[in-house]
């Protein structure tokens, strides 16, 4: 990645399934980030945009499923998760907003 990438181009969203809500009761946040991104890109961005201390980063790639769609195959893209532990006392809101 070049340095003209911002905060934003890292971290593409949070992610809100019942396994992040799971996850959120043990002071970590899922965010879907930038497949090209690693792990002090993605401490750096979280702790600018938002403001909090981050303990640890920890990330996941889930490889896109190959689906049907109206008989055709197509193929869901591939999704890079990163599981953001925050230190004690932060916490991000990501139900605002919705």
């Amino acid at each position: 990645m070049s340095a003209k990438h911002t905060h934003y181009d890292v971290i593409r969203k949070p992610i809100i399934t019942e396994k992040a809500t799971m996850a959120s009761e043990a002071n970590a946040v899922v965010f879907e980030v930038a497949m090209e991104s690693n792990k002090p890109m993605i401490k750096e961005a979280v702790e600018a945009l938002f403001g909090v201390k981050v303990k640890a980063v920890n990330t996941t790639i889930t490889k896109g499923k190959v689906k049907r769609f109206r008989g055709q195959l197509g193929k869901r893209k591939d999704v890079k998760k990163a599981y953001v532990t925050l230190e004690e006392g932060n916490t991000i809101d990501v139900s605002t907003g919705l």
